[in-house]
C-alpha cells in the first residue's frame, strides 16, 4: 500500500505553494497525497490578490470524507486563515491517530497576511499542542512567541518558546538569516542542527509548504522525526537549487527536480 498523506491548507492558483505544492511534493516522495482545502487564493508570482476562506462545515466534511474511508498515515497543515478554522482543524487532528506536521502559516513569501491576527491565540492554545512537529519560520516565531531571532544563538530560545505551547518537536527554520540555511530541530532534550549551502536563487516560492509536506511524507513512510526532517531538508535544498522563473516575480522551487535528474541519467 502507498502511504496516504493529507494536507489541510489553502489553494495557490499560481501552483507554487499551498495545496498544489503539497501534492507535488507528496508525489515526488512516493506517497499518495489527499487534500482538505481551507481557503482559495488569487495568487501569482507577484503576490496574493485575494483570499476567501471556506466554511468550517466544508472543511470538516472534506476531512471526515478522507479520514473515515481512506485513512491517513500523516497530516500536514498550512494556511488556516481564521480562529474558527484553526480550532476546527485542531479538533479533527486531535481525533486522528497519525503524526501531524503543523506549518503555522502567517504570511506569504510576498508579505501578504494569510492568518487573521485574531487566530494567533488559537494557534498557540489549540493547534500547536496537537503537533508532532511544528515548523515555524522566523517571522512566524516572532508572531507566535514574541521572540525575535537575529542569529543562530537565538534559535534555542525560539525553540523553547515554541515548545512551551505543546508540540512534541519544534523545527525552527533559519532560512531568513544570512549565511548557510540553518535549521534547529529539538524536542527540548535532543538537538539536531541541519545545515545546507545557500543557493543564489531568488525563486523560492513554496519553501515552507514543501518542507512541511516532505516531513509528513517521510513520517508516513515510517521514519522517525529526526530522520524525516533530515530527508525533507535534503529534498528541499535540491528543489531550491532547481527553482525557476515563472511570471514577473518570485518563481517556485522545482518539486520534480529528482524526477528530472533521474530521467536525464
Amino acid at each position: 500500500m502507498i502511504p496516504g498523506v493529507l494536507t489541510v491548507a489553502g489553494s495557490d492558483s499560481g501552483g507554487g505553494a499551498g495545496i498544489q505544492a503539497d501534492l507535488k511534493t507528496m508525489l515526488a516522495l512516493g506517497v499518495h497525497g489527499m487534500s482538505v482545502v481551507t481557503a482559495v487564493t488569487a495568487q501569482n508570482s507577484l503576490g496574493v490578490q485575494g483570499a476567501w476562506e471556506l466554511p468550517v462545515a466544508a472543511v470538516r466534511a472534506q476531512y471526515r470524507s478522507v479520514v473515515d474511508d481512506i485513512g491517513v498515515r500523516a497530516v500536514k497543515t498550512g494556511m488556516l486563515a481564521s480562529a474558527e478554522l484553526v480550532e476546527a482543524v485542531a479538533e479533527l487532528i486531535a481525533g486522528t491517530d497519525a503524526p501531524a506536521v503543523i506549518d503555522p502559516v502567517g504570511v506569504s513569501k510576498h508579505g501578504d497576511a494569510l492568518l487573521a491576527a485574531s487566530a494567533l491565540d488559537s494557534v498557540r492554545t489549540k493547534l500547536l499542542p496537537v503537533a508532532t512537529v511544528a515548523t515555524p519560520n522566523l517571522d512566524e516565531v516572532a508572531q507566535i512567541t514574541g521572540v525575535r531571532v537575529e542569529s543562530e544563538a537565538d534559535m534555542r530560545r525560539a525553540a523553547a518558546a515554541v515548545l512551551a505551547y505543546g508540540p512534541r518537536w519544534a523545527l525552527i527554520k533559519g532560512g531568513h538569516l544570512p549565511g548557510d540555511a540553518v535549521d534547529l530541530l529539538t524536542d527540548g532534550s535532543e538537538e539536531h542542527w541541519l545545515r545546507a549551502p545557500r543557493h543564489d536563487n531568488r525563486h523560492t516560492h513554496g519553501t515552507g509548504c514543501t518542507l512541511a509536506s516532505a516531513i509528513a511524507s517521510q513520517l508516513a513512510k515510517g521514519q522517525s522525526v529526526p530522520e524525516a526532517v533530515a530527508a525533507a531538508k535534503e529534498y528541499l535544498t535540491g528543489a531550491v537549487a532547481a527553482g525557476f522563473a515563472l511570471g514577473g516575480g518570485i518563481g517556485p522551487v522545482d518539486h520534480g527536480w529528482r524526477l528530472r535528474a533521474a530521467s536525464e541519467r
